[in-house]
């Protein structure tokens, strides 16, 4: 099995949405939109936060092995 060693691709979600036209969208479709991308940032936040404990949890244990 290969693994991807290359940069990853640049036309990624974030970045499409970014370039979207609003100004075709009514205002009650511009608040869906906030919406719909703050539920987003909140899951990648929790993502985040998660990850964060786990990388802490393992260089905790490894400094702990390398410390003995």
């Amino acid at each position: 099995m290969e693994e991807d060693v290359g940069p990853r691709p640049t036309s990624d979600a974030a970045s499409q949405l970014a370039a979207d036209d609003l100004s075709r969208l009514s205002q009650f479709e511009l608040d869906d939109r906030i919406r719909l991308l703050q539920v987003e940032i909140a899951r990648v936040e929790q993502y985040r936060l998660r990850y964060s404990k786990q990388r802490d949890a393992a260089e905790a244990l490894f400094s702990r092995k390398n410390g003995e």
